[in-house]
């Protein structure tokens, strides 16, 4: 009896210590299934987004009779051309001028005044504070298709119909409620030890706010600055909107416009050249931000 009794927890006790290791082995099966399918749905996603982009730029160094002809294939030779016809004759030079004009302006503009207004709805508590903060959340759920009539005449009204200046104050409108609510955020993680240091020290509310706040807050800086940056850059129903001289068209109105132009004259190339151009900003500065990027969007969650 003493030697079956003896025996009998150990018969028992295996299954149990077979238990979690059966259970750990199905479990980094599938997640082993998972991280394959992640893989793959980022591969093609990526080949989705990168080969359109290398096309179009490959087709850029062909002529006309190539892009029709043979329009995957690689091109003959080097066609520098089509790049100065596309800046020169395709005013692609006097839109790119346009459009730093006016991103310089609404950049500014917004990076400032979001800044401003989202650190005192992080960091300062006073009645109302919460309806105003709603209020620019609720900003980002309208959808600027809906404003564009008053928004015309409010525009014209004002004078600035049909001019960069009133370009500029309309993005700076639009780009706001996602500066505030990005930024409200990253302020608010930002630790209260060093701002009550910095009081204590004599620093005014001005100065702690350009001097201490705002550098401890570089990476969403520079985060929702590219972010407005690429919004700004492809935007093209506000401008279609509010402009209508030809000289002050923004890059994405002016593309638009040669698309069709050039489509009609069949000089391809020269199109495809404008296209490059006007991609490689946005390449240059995501390629040179990646790192800031990054860590903007994750500095939340790692303070």
């Amino acid at each position: 009896m003493s030697t079956l009794t003896s025996a009998d927890p150990a018969t028992e006790a295996a299954p149990a210590r077979r238990g979690p290791a059966t259970r750990s082995g199905g479990k980094s099966l599938v997640d082993g299934t998972l991280n394959v399918f992640s893989h793959a749905f980022l591969l093609v996603w990526g080949l989705l987004t990168a080969l359109p982009l290398l096309w179009a730029v490959l087709s850029a160094f062909k002529s006309d009779n190539e892009i029709l002809s043979d329009p995957w294939g690689l091109p003959g030779s080097l066609r520098w051309d089509n790049f100065s016809r596309a800046w020169t004759h395709g005013h692609i030079g006097q839109y790119f001028v346009n459009t730093g004009i006016v991103l310089a302006g609404s950049l500014t503009l917004t990076m400032l005044l979001g800044a401003t207004a989202a650190y005192a709805l992080a960091r300062y508590q006073f009645w109302g504070n919460r309806i105003i903060y709603f209020a620019f959340v609720g900003g980002m759920m309208f959808p600027v298709v809906l404003a564009f009539v008053p928004l015309f005449f409010v525009v014209r009204d004002a004078g600035m119909l049909d001019t960069l200046p009133g370009l500029m104050l309309v993005y700076t409108a639009y780009s706001l409620p996602f500066t505030v609510f990005f930024l409200t955020a990253f302020f608010r993680t930002l630790p209260t030890a060093v701002s009550e240091a910095a009081l204590i020290d004599g620093c005014g509310p001005f100065r702690l706010f350009f001097r201490v706040m705002l550098p401890m807050a570089k990476p969403g800086l520079i985060s929702v600055g590219i972010f407005n940056f690429l919004a700004h850059w492809n935007q093209y129903l506000l401008p279609v909107v509010l402009l209508k001289d030809e000289n002050k068209y923004v890059l994405a109105q002016g593309l638009a416009a040669l698309a069709v132009s050039e489509g009609y004259r069949g000089d391809y190339s020269r199109l495809f050249a404008g296209l490059t151009l006007a991609m490689l900003p946005v390449l240059v500065v995501y390629a040179v931000f990646q790192r800031q990027i990054q860590a903007g969007l994750t500095a939340g969650q790692m303070k």
